[in-house]
């Protein structure tokens, strides 16, 4: 009777060693399938909204150039568009950037909604289309990542897989604007779930393997066409200073963001919230046409001029007024309704503030080092500083360039400008939570 009892006990433990295998094979044959899927329509998302805002952005951005009245009128239109949409047809919600997808991975019940995916798409749209002095990576991140919590939701095996599929989306959308598949992997474990585990690498290598694949066979070509020949060792003291200057200028950047949205609160009605935004922005764009939308045209620019600029007392009061003016414009468009964040204005900072450095050094110190350089590591540090993810800064602005000669130096400036940050501010706009006033 014991022999028999001990037969039955293991042939039932092998059907349920046999039934666990099946289950787990089918998990990750669905994850599989999902995580292509989540690739494939996160890096088409990102690519078509990148191509569409280049298109639209020059365009009106000439326009402005040709006369000057269009500056007045852009950022109004713009933001009433966006306003109208939000109230006949996105159910009168506001994006709240990143923010919204840590409520839904910190929560087992809070979903990100299909509507945030057209949503975010055009809203991002027009606001950079229309001068509105920020970026579309936010967008596409909270559009993609709603590609993951759809996915997640229509599938019962997934549900305790929710951060892990979000993370794939965010993962292909940030590979398919920047190029980088480690900038896509890391900013996703960085920034949005904080934590490593065996389905997070599985469905986010998945997700970029395939984003990476279609921005190759698209041919989607670095946002800025850069030649870096060399560094040398002398200039480390120096990309140090940069490292210090980006934490405290990250700083000046998420208290405009944080004062200026909560100055924004007490004005009574959203139409006064875009009249008033619409005003401060115009005024800015016409005093300096380069914070017109995300700025990388102004990046463009300043890297073509950077071999043969001297210094000039014109030339230097133009970058710090750029430098003063970015995050309160990029800051008003926010509280004014407009959709975006902070990653294209840090980029623009840095790269601006990398340019004003090294013109400075060379000037007064007849240091000798290469503008271009410092530019690019502006741009990463300064990056690294406003979102607290110097691995993700370090891989994106490298696949921005599409070149790894300064690998090291904007490793040690990354690192550098974090911790400068979090020694004045331990925030970023994505971590903080203001305590309620009762």
């Amino acid at each position: 009777m014991g022999l028999l009892t001990l037969y039955f006990k293991d042939l039932i433990m092998n059907d349920i060693t046999k039934i666990k295998k099946n289950y787990n094979y089918i998990v990750f044959q669905k994850l599989l399938i999902a995580s292509l899927l989540i690739g494939f329509l996160s890096a088409f998302l990102g690519i078509s909204l990148k191509r569409i805002t280049e298109y639209y952005e020059h365009v009106f951005f000439l326009k402005t150039v040709t006369n000057w009245v269009y500056m007045l009128f852009f950022p109004v239109i713009g933001l009433s568009v966006i306003y109208i949409l939000r109230q006949y047809l996105f159910k009168k919600k506001e994006n709240k950037g990143i923010k919204e997808i840590f409520e839904s991975t910190e929560s087992k019940t809070k979903n990100l909604p299909t509507y945030k995916i057209p949503s975010h798409f055009i809203n991002g749209l027009i606001t950079v289309a229309f001068g509105g002095s920020t970026g579309i990576e936010v967008s596409t991140v909270v559009a993609t990542a709603t590609i993951g919590s759809v996915a997640q939701q229509k599938e019962n095996l997934f549900r305790k897989y929710k951060t892990e599929l979000i993370c794939a989306g965010v993962a292909a959308g940030v590979t398919a604007l920047f190029g980088s598949p480690f900038a896509g992997i890391l900013f996703a474990l960085e920034v949005i779930s904080r934590k490593v585990n065996k389905v997070s690498l599985l469905t986010n290598i998945i997700a970029v393997s395939v984003a990476f694949a279609l921005v190759f066979i698209l041919n989607e070509e670095p946002l800025f066409a850069i030649n870096i020949t060399t560094w040398h060792y002398a200039a480390i003291p120096y990309f140090i200073l940069l490292g210090i200057l980006a934490g405290i200028n990250s700083v000046y950047l998420t208290k405009c963001v944080m004062y200026i949205k909560a100055s924004f609160l007490h004005i009574e009605t959203q139409y006064a919230k875009i009249l008033v935004g619409a005003v401060i922005l115009s005024t800015a764009l016409l005093a300096f046409p380069q914070l017109y939308g995300d700025g990388y045209h102004a990046i463009r620019e300043i890297i073509f001029r950077s071999g043969g600029d001297t210094f000039s007392v014109s030339l230097i009061a133009t970058v710090v007024g750029i430098l003063i003016l970015k995050p309160i414009v990029t800051s008003v468009t926010l509280a004014a309704g407009g959709d975006g964040g902070v990653f294209a204005p840090s980029l623009f900072i840095g790269a601006f503030l990398g340019f004003l450095v090294a013109m400075l050094l060379n000037t007064f110190f007849n240091a000798g080092v290469l503008p271009i350089n410092f530019m690019v590591i502006g741009m990463a540090a300064m990056l690294s500083a406003s979102i607290h993810a110097p691995f993700t800064a370090l891989f994106l602005v490298c696949g921005l360039v599409n070149d790894y000669t300064l690998f090291f130096p904007i490793l040690v400036v990354c690192l550098i400008s974090k911790y400068t940050s979090k020694l004045i501010y331990p925030y970023t706009v994505y971590t903080f939570t203001a305590v309620p006033t009762k």
